[in-house]
Formats: structure tokens, sequence, C-alpha cells
């Protein structure tokens, strides 16, 4: 019933900037908590940042002060501008949100299929 596709990976320089969108689709009645999640090859899934339906914002210490999230609730979207990327930022960048369904319906976590990003040094 909810659908999330992420966009705006790819290749950049060190130092460059990428702008990450996600859509989120479906039988949406509201939409809570959304967040970037990010997964290098021999890592497990770290969450980069998350952004309530308030607002209020939380990073990775290792991402503070580059990266920003915010959305669009209107548009159902949620996003994430990258700037002064280094080569360890290179990972498949995920989606997720708390989407429930219909009222009285229970929040459930929704993923994306996820968008690369690559960082050369």
């Amino acid at each position: 019933q909810v659908q999330l596709v992420e966009s705006g990976g790819g290749l950049v320089q060190d130092g460059g900037s990428l702008r990450l969108s996600c859509k989120v689709s479906g039988t949406i009645f509201s939409i809570h908590a959304m967040r970037w999640y990010r997964q290098a090859p021999g890592n497990e899934r770290e969450l980069v940042a998350a952004i309530t339906s308030g607002g209020s914002t939380n990073y990775a210490n290792s991402v503070k002060g580059r990266f920003t999230i915010s959305r669009d609730d209107a548009r159902y979207t949620v996003y994430l501008q990258m700037n002064s990327l280094k080569p360890e930022d290179t990972a498949t960048y995920y989606c997720n949100a708390d989407v429930s369904t219909g009222p009285a319906l229970y929040e459930y976590h929704y993923w994306g299929q996820g968008t690369q990003v690559t960082v050369s040094s």
C-alpha cells in the first residue's frame, strides 16, 4: 500500500554536493518520522539523519554540519542535502518513513530500494 522511491544519487568528487529525494506514495493517512540511512559494502545499515513530523532533526556525528534533512509534506517527500562530501560517505542511501495507512492504524516502517552515492578522492 505504501511505496518509497529514492532519487538523486550519483558520482561526485571529494567536496562536492548532492541532493537526495524520497517520494512516498500509496495509501497514506499520515506520515510521522522520516529518516535517511546508508550502507557501505561490508557494513551494516546506519542512521544518517532523521526528522519528525514537527520538524525536529537528528544527525549522525559524522555528517553534522554537512548534511541537512528536510521534508515537504505537501509533496510527501523528504530530502537530504549533502555538502562537502567525503569518500567515506560512499554508500547506498535508503529512505525510511513511519506511515499510518488509516485512522487508528499502527505506524509501520517502510523502506525505499536505495540510491547509490559515490564520492571519489
